[in-house]
């Protein structure tokens, strides 16, 4: 290969590589920029006013209030009580308490995430004594989707201990009028339940991160082809 088609052949691979490496620099900082925006929608709707149990129960599409709060009255359902299994809080692995609320007024049913116990290990099929009270109570929360899923084998569930929640499973075994979200409690620690959730975390900095390096790669590439190829050739040929 001459001199001249080697050189040509380096331009073009640079010229590629700096256009990929500032191109995907560019797409983390789309991504970045996505997930601000839904970051700044989370924000927004915690900064509204809560919701009461009537006005949740009106909303056609609960869902569209996503991270917005609420503060609820009603009366438990503990006969509907289940335990998902292998959630983590503060480090530690245990169950979240999962309980439908009777809303007053005829305002509805809504499944509450009402915290974390830790799991007995000894006797795994034994769950813990919840303290559930049978009067009315008042929670406040925040609206969420159901519980993330977790690997299992199998179709859904059932039992008082269960890795994953299906929640149109779960509304045809209970009979109930579950909307689509649910409500996690928050709050101090009571009934034995810790609600110390973590916050929305979406991982803007690592996408800025990733822009930063791939953009530091294309201005390597760069600073490396004017050096050898152009420094080294033509103004200090004899260096080359």
């Amino acid at each position: 290969m001459t001199s001249r088609w080697k050189f040509w052949l380096i331009t073009v691979a640079a010229l590629l590589s700096i256009a990929v490496t500032s191109a995907l620099g560019c797409w983390q900082l789309s991504r970045a920029a996505q997930k601000e925006a839904v970051q700044a929608d989370i924000d927004a709707k915690a900064a509204m006013p809560r919701l009461d149990g009537p006005a949740l129960g009106a909303r056609s599409d609960p869902t569209s209030e996503l991270h917005r709060g609420v503060s609820l009255r009603g009366h438990w359902m503990p006969q509907w009580t289940i335990f998902l299994d292998n959630r983590l809080m503060n480090g530690k692995v245990g169950l979240y308490v999962m309980t439908p609320l009777q809303l007053e007024g005829g305002s509805g049913v809504i499944l509450v995430q009402r915290g974390w116990v830790a799991r007995n290990f000894v006797d795994r099929a034994s769950v813990p004594t919840i303290e559930t009270s049978t009067a009315l109570v008042d929670i406040q929360g925040r609206i969420a989707p159901p519980p993330s899923k977790l690997y299992e084998l199998g179709g859904p569930e059932r039992g008082l201990i269960r890795q994953n929640l299906d929640l149109a499973h779960f509304r045809a075994e209970t009979g109930l009028s579950l909307p689509p979200v649910v409500v996690k409690q928050i709050g101090m620690p009571s009934e034995g339940l810790l609600r110390e959730w973590p916050l929305a975390n979406l991982g803007v900095d690592k996408n800025y991160g990733y822009a930063f390096q791939w953009f530091g790669l294309s201005g390597l590439i760069a600073i490396l082809y004017v050096w050898f190829q152009i420094v080294r050739r033509f103004i200090y040929p004899r260096r080359a």
